[in-house]
């Protein structure tokens, strides 16, 4: 079903409030990405976002869920991956307004919309990951693969269902496909 509302603009300016559930703990203490004036910055070359990328998809991580939330996470211990949705809150606000980036800040792929993109310089910088459940422990889950920076706030927690998010026939930009080839190269 389409909704149409012709006063769909004052949604735009309402306001949500999001409290986070838990926090990351993690050894990464810096995000890979920044956000310049105009475009996106990595502190590497393509060969070091690579190593990075797959340096991260080996690491472990926590995240400890707040105690007023007992029993939240009764149940995901059966699940081998979750999603895990996140903020990256070393964005700061002013730095939020980039329509148009360099994917992985690599000025060799096309200039796109932010939202053609996984940055996580956007308007509302919600980000959202599929990682390994590797342990419950009352309130805390170690996960690996997590690229959140220690201290990020965990906003929701999901399990991951590969019959659910499945889908056929994917198409993905050019410029992902070469990203993705590039980081599956050992």
């Amino acid at each position: 079903m389409m909704m149409t509302d012709n006063n769909a603009s004052d949604h735009l300016h309402s306001e949500l409030i999001l409290r986070p559930v838990g926090v990351v703990r993690s050894k990464l203490k810096e995000p890979s990405l920044t956000a310049g004036e105009d475009d996106l910055e990595s502190d590497h070359d393509m060969e070091g976002v690579m190593k990075d990328a797959r340096k991260i998809r080996g690491m472990l991580s926590e995240i400890v869920i707040d105690s007023r939330f007992d029993g939240i996470l009764d149940g995901l211990e059966h699940f081998s991956h979750i999603m895990v949705l996140y903020w990256p809150h070393r964005v700061p606000d002013e730095k939020r307004g980039l329509i148009k980036v360099h994917p992985m800040g690599r000025k060799d792929f096309p200039l796109v919309g932010v939202f053609a993109t996984c940055s996580p310089v956007r308007p509302n910088p919600i980000l959202i990951t599929a990682v390994e459940l590797v342990e419950r422990r009352s309130n805390t889950l170690k996960v690996r693969g997590l690229e959140a920076v220690d201290g990020s706030p965990v906003l929701d927690i999901k399990p991951y269902n590969p019959h659910y998010y499945f889908v056929d026939d994917v198409r993905v930009a050019e410029w992902m496909k070469r990203a993705i080839q590039e980081k599956t190269r050992k």
